[in-house]
């Protein structure tokens, strides 16, 4: 507390009156607010949000896709004092962190998906970024996708007012998206999926007109439009899918909203940042990038 005072003082005391004091001066003053203000910032220790995140996710317990790694993948200082959240990790989300000043990036497609490959070109200065401006990157893909409250599908469900009665799509043993039950005419599922999501979606219309039976599974799930109807689902939601999916819903009868990956994918992240923002008192943002797919 003491030193919170203390910082305001300097505060108080850069921005007194100087009268025209020159351009120089009054960029020294900035810097010295600027310094100032990351002084008052409260700071967690990175190990203990990591260890939460890992809980809280059941990181541990998921076998994800192969070449993907869940948790930490890079550390910084050992310090946390802002979040950024996105979607992906690339250069454009990096640049968005730095200049928020964050210091973890949490997203839900990170760094490592195909094994090893080498760190040069774009790659090189995308690590050389993260490093230089003491940026730690926390990544969850399918434990993200699965929780049962901050998750992708879950918090897709809560936006679009539907509740989820049963799991759907298991992949290793561990249930990723939902059923939902509803009585929605696809106008107003299209309605409500755009004043979710931000995006228009695509709609492959070859179910009911009144869509009562809904898989929801986020992302790049259109492949999956067979286990929906196995599964007594007559609309299927996610982020992207196949041509061939067009056909294949036609012979089951079943709709298709297509939604956007990036756009169906922007919920989870954001939930888990605000839940961290809550339980340890750090400021977040959202790192929007969109790829637009």
């Amino acid at each position: 507390m003491q030193r919170n005072c203390l910082a305001w003082q300097h505060i108080a005391a850069c921005c007194l009156p100087t009268g025209r004091a020159p351009l120089s001066a009054r960029y020294r003053l900035f810097n010295r607010l600027r310094f100032c203000l990351a002084c008052l910032m409260p700071k967690v220790k990175l190990c203990r949000v990591v260890n939460y995140c890992d809980t809280l996710l059941r990181t541990t317990e998921f076998k994800d896709y192969e070449g993907a790694v869940n948790g930490l993948q890079l550390e910084n200082n050992g310090l946390v004092s802002r979040i950024g959240a996105a979607v992906d990790l690339n250069l454009g989300t990096v640049k968005l962190a730095v200049e928020s000043r964050a210091d973890l990036l949490l997203v839900h497609h990170g760094l490592f998906w195909s094994g090893a490959v080498p760190w040069r070109g774009n790659r090189f200065n995308l690590l050389k970024s993260l490093i230089e401006h003491n940026v730690a990157v926390y990544s969850s893909h399918l434990p993200l996708d699965a929780h049962p409250r901050i998750g992708n599908n879950a918090q897709l469900c809560a936006a679009l007012g539907l509740k989820p009665v049963k799991p759907f799509f298991e992949y290793h043993g561990q249930p990723i998206g939902f059923i939902a039950e509803a009585a929605l005419t696809r106008a107003e599922l299209a309605t409500r999926l755009k004043r979710a999501t931000g995006a228009e979606p695509r709609l492959i219309p070859a179910g009911p007109d009144v869509c009562r039976t809904i898989g929801v599974l986020t992302g790049n799930a259109g492949a999956e439009l067979r286990r929906a109807a196995a599964a007594g689902a007559d609309t299927l939601i996610t982020g992207e899918g196949p041509h061939w999916t067009f056909t294949a819903a036609e012979e089951l009868g079943i709709n298709i909203f297509y939604a956007g990956h990036y756009a169906t994918e922007t919920l989870g992240v954001k939930a888990l940042a605000a839940h961290l923002s809550r339980k340890f008192r750090l400021p977040w943002v959202f790192l929007d990038h969109p790829s637009g797919l």
